[in-house]
């Protein structure tokens, strides 16, 4: 048997995964979240053996939440529903160890079985998901995509240099490389753009 807990603000499709994935393979749902700060705790305190969680949800993202709990559980295998693949995104999730992609319109019963195939300590990627984000026009660097995406956020350069535990100066060097790369006058202007062009 294998214990999931599923992350995905979206109610309807989170009831249905969670009454179809038992009926498919041998899984049990330990505990539902509507967004990436309960799923971080319902996480931490139910263990399952694959967390199933959403990329796209309200306040702390899909990868923000992950981020939260490699912290804790370093070796939490986690399969991400996704329905689109940025190239930055998929970089940013492999960083960060999540050993699954599946798109959202997956059937439940292909679902279950990539649950299975990352329980047994294996990897998987949809192929239409990896087709998108192998597509990767993105002259910034990882440091600048970091920076810009926090920028997005709407935080100060000096929050940005504290959350990103780097220097003020270097801060600014990177949002300065980024707007000379992307043509635009300023760092906002800057995130918007590699936002519009998917590399965040």
């Amino acid at each position: 048997m294998t214990t999931v807990v599923l992350a995905d603000d979206e109610v309807l499709l989170r009831k249905a995964l969670a009454a179809l994935l038992p009926m498919e393979g041998e899984i049990t749902v330990l505990a539902e979240a509507a967004d990436g700060a309960a799923a971080v705790e319902a996480t931490l305190r139910h263990r399952p053996d694959v967390l199933v969680i959403d990329l796209e949800m309200p306040g702390v993202d899909g990868l923000g939440a992950v981020e939260e709990i490699r912290r804790t559980r370093p070796g939490q295998v986690i399969l991400m529903l996704t329905r689109h693949a940025r190239p930055g995104v998929l970089r940013r999730a492999l960083r960060l160890g999540v050993q699954g992609f599946v798109s959202k319109s997956a059937e439940p019963a292909h679902i279950t079985s990539v649950i299975a195939t990352l329980h047994g300590g294996k990897r998987w990627i949809d192929p239409d998901v990896s087709a998108r984000a192998v597509i990767d026009d993105c002259p910034l660097t990882e440091r600048e995509t970091d920076v810009l995406r926090v920028t997005g956020e709407g935080y100060s350069v000096a929050d940005i240099a504290a959350r990103l535990h780097l220097a003020e100066g270097t801060v600014r060097n990177y949002l300065s490389n980024a707007m000379r790369k992307t043509q635009t006058r300023s760092r906002h202007e800057a995130a918007r753009y590699a936002r519009e062009h998917d590399w965040l």
